[in-house]
């Protein structure tokens, strides 16, 4: 393992009875980037955050975290001993406790107060150490539990859907403020969620997980551009997928012929993002408008093909398309194709 690499999972299990949370998942994190265990739910994505800090031991397959071995091959490192901070779900802050008393928990120095004062404002809430964590909406609430988890100069913090139970709008906001956070302190983070557009926007990698595997790791990018399967591309935005032939890297389907990213040959199914397809309205098309749907910044509209089969496309607002229309399609950039 190299001097790049904090936490690294090799064939890593976890049961409960007889139900398999984690099978032979393998990963590494890199030191300083922030990754998200991206999956729905029930697909071991938070048991995984478990054994990273010591709340599980596997039962099979080794963990490496910062150069040793704390789970695995006869190896066990107490929780405490990890220099791991966690966020939960619900912040799990102390009622009874004040905004500084709960930041300052983890910590037993002499410098806590200083230490406690810098934190508050790094998470911009200076000023609110004297409050109760009732008093406090459920963002700040959030921010205290990070602050919190940061006190001790972790060299891991780990989140689990720390953004869930917020309202749209405040989740945006305070994903781009946490990030900002743990860059600003250089903490490796790994967060759990089941939000698609939340792991891809706020992570440097994705780690995709199904049924307790590791279907794909890669840049949000890779990610959505290239989902490594069927399953990946419909669970990481939204995608159309189309019946085709091809033959090594050209295919042929309802829309003509594409250009395939990666060579295949045979009966295969096309997956087609709705933004790339672009709209010309003709008087003949290939396909007809079944439906428009406004966003305001864009608009989802539903095509019927000459074949009966059924197109989503993804488009900026346009007046010159209506529901009946007839239009002609276009595919911009190369495709995926999954053997069929």
């Amino acid at each position: 393992m190299d001097g790049t690499t904090l936490i690294s999972f090799d064939q890593v299990e976890k049961r409960y009875g007889t139900t398999e949370a984690v099978r032979a998942v393998s990963f590494a994190v890199e030191r300083g980037s922030l990754v998200a265990l991206l999956g729905p739910s029930g697909c071991g994505k938070t048991t995984t955050l478990r054994l990273i800090a010591g709340l599980e031991a596997p039962d099979a397959g080794r963990i490496w975290l910062d150069g040793r071995t704390v789970a695995g091959k006869g190896a066990w490192v107490a929780p405490d001993a990890r220099r791991v901070g966690m966020v939960f779900q619900d912040g799990a802050l102390f009622p009874h406790l004040t905004v500084a008393q709960n930041i300052a928990f983890p910590l037993n120095t002499r410098n806590g107060r200083g230490r406690v004062e810098d934190l508050l404002a790094l998470v911009g809430m200076p000023g609110y150490g004297e409050r109760f964590p009732h008093q406090l909406s459920g963002g700040q609430q959030q921010r205290v539990a990070l602050a919190r988890a940061l006190a001790p100069q972790p060299s891991v913090v780990l989140l689990d859907e720390p953004f869930s139970r917020l309202d749209a709008a405040l989740r945006a906001s305070l994903r781009e403020e946490v990030r900002a956070i743990v860059k600003q302190t250089g903490a490796t983070t790994v967060f759990v969620t089941h939000d698609q557009e939340e792991a891809l926007s706020i992570a440097d990698r994705v780690v995709v997980m199904f049924d307790g595997e590791v279907a794909q790791t890669g840049t949000p990018q890779e990610v959505y551009t290239r989902p490594a399967t069927r399953a990946i591309a419909t669970f990481v935005g939204e995608a159309n997928l189309l019946r085709g032939e091809a033959n090594g890297l050209m295919a042929e389907c309802a829309l003509g012929r594409m250009i395939l990213a990666t060579p295949a040959h045979g009966p295969v199914d096309i997956m087609v993002r709705p933004e790339a397809i672009e709209l010309r309205a003709v008087r003949d098309g290939a396909a007809r408008i079944e439906r428009i749907r406004y966003f305001g910044h864009d608009q989802a509209i539903q095509l019927c093909l000459r074949d009966g089969s059924q197109l989503d496309v993804r488009s900026l607002p346009r007046p010159d398309l209506t529901a009946g229309q007839q239009v002609d399609l276009f595919v911009r950039g190369v495709v995926v194709a999954y053997p069929r």
